[in-house]
């Protein structure tokens, strides 16, 4: 990224009051109160998380209510100076799984490969991609949140979802192109070898790689809330994925960080934020972070998992929390993005090549350990194998040196 282009903050939209049902019965009040919460703390974009099968409840039928109340949702971030993602395949969300009844019960269809369900997600992403694209505060449309989420559910293969997620891509981008048309995944596709998503779809599909980062996939348990392997988490995903790309000047996105209970305490959540985006944001990669979440769940909805409820920058009843104060803080010091050459520590595992040995990057491998002991001291870049030979790629990536694991 150009180092005169500003660092994007947002938050991942969960409405205060009904979570995201209050899809089924919309307060354009509501969502204003929410968004000036949002405002008020300097952030400049909003993901959008439209649910699914209440627009799409048959494979032949988009309610165009659903689409309306979409617009009028983008149309409140609009006066409030906030730009908008939209998000399509909803999906999952905090736990739950939102699939429209035309692939359940005796229809028992795949997403991913079954090719009635895919044309109908193809009509439904052709219409919301258009329909969004006629709003001009809105930035991105990603085809859902954490799609691989929905499986094993829904049966895949790695040639089956790079294959639906093209398909999305490329009809998004048709449909909608002055947006950029984005894949979104957990990180299981980073770290778990038998994961039927490869990396290189994070890397090569879509027009920037968008990554997730949360500390309960195994890294707090490490050195607990505030020690370098959580707080360095979110860089160590941005520099993988920028390792695994070929395009060395490719964006990556942090689309989500949170600061989850039990691993991040309410008492330690401020200074998660601060070391957290002390360390990424120093990340030439970085083209944003946009936090998970806005708003708390009212702990009157039942059978959520309880880190989920705690999430938000704000209460349901709308005071910032103190990772938000922080956020507001560390937005009004680091808009701008910090130069400087950097080490890089070669990685021998080309995730490109062999997804078979995605763990041996995974939180607590040996790799992970030696970058997280370097990162300590200073920046640090990965480099994959083949490409730390390459001096044009190197020199993109503002990568002075190379360092092996040993």
């Amino acid at each position: 990224m150009p180092l005169s282009d500003p660092i994007r903050y947002g938050a991942n939209y969960v409405p205060s009051a009904g979570w995201f049902h209050s899809w089924l019965d919309l307060s354009l009040d509501a969502v204003r109160r929410d968004f000036q919460d949002l405002a008020s703390i300097g952030l400049d974009h909003v993901r959008v998380f439209p649910v699914w099968p209440w627009i799409q409840p048959n494979r032949a039928t988009i309610r165009q209510r659903g689409v309306e109340d979409l617009l009028a949702v983008i149309d409140v971030a609009a006066e409030f100076g906030l730009s908008v993602a939209v998000d399509l395949l909803q999906g999952h969300l905090s736990s739950f799984d939102f699939l429209p009844s035309w692939v359940l019960t005796w229809h028992r269809r795949s997403l991913f490969t079954d090719r009635a369900v895919r044309d109908g997600l193809a009509a439904y992403a052709d219409r919301l991609a258009r329909a969004v694209a006629t709003r001009g505060n809105v930035f991105a449309v990603t085809l859902g949140n954490e799609v691989n989420n929905l499986y094993p559910s829904n049966p895949t293969t790695p040639e089956a979802s790079t294959a639906w997620a093209a398909e999305l891509v490329d009809l998004v981008r048709s449909a909608a192109p002055g947006l950029l048309a984005l894949h979104s995944l957990y990180d299981a596709t980073w770290y778990d070898p038998e994961h039927p998503f490869s990396p290189t779809d994070n890397v090569d599909l879509g027009d920037l790689t968008t990554v997730h980062s949360w500390v309960f996939n195994g890294v707090s348990a490490i050195d607990g809330p505030l020690g370098p392997a959580t707080v360095g988490h979110a860089d160590y995903l941005v520099e993988l994925a920028a390792a695994t790309s070929l395009d060395p000047a490719r964006p990556v996105w942090l689309q989500e960080i949170g600061a989850p209970l039990p691993d991040v305490p309410e008492a330690a959540a401020a200074e998660f934020v601060r070391r957290t985006l002390d360390t990424v944001t120093a990340n030439p990669a970085l083209w944003g972070v946009t936090w998970w979440c806005s708003h708390d769940l009212d702990r009157s909805l039942a059978d959520f998992p309880e880190r989920e409820y705690d999430l938000g920058l704000f209460t349901v009843d709308h005071h910032p929390k103190p990772a938000a104060k922080e956020l507001a803080a560390i937005i009004g010091e680091r808009r701008r993005r910090t130069g400087g050459r950097r080490p890089a520590l070669r990685c021998e595992v080309d995730l490109r090549t062999e997804p078979g040995r995605r763990a041996e990057v995974a939180p607590g491998s040996a790799f992970h350990t030696r970058w997280v002991r370097l990162r300590e001291t200073g920046p640090v870049a990965i480099v994959a194998g083949d490409r730390a030979g390459d001096p044009g790629h190197l020199a993109t990536r503002g990568i002075d040196t190379v360092l092996t694991q040993e």
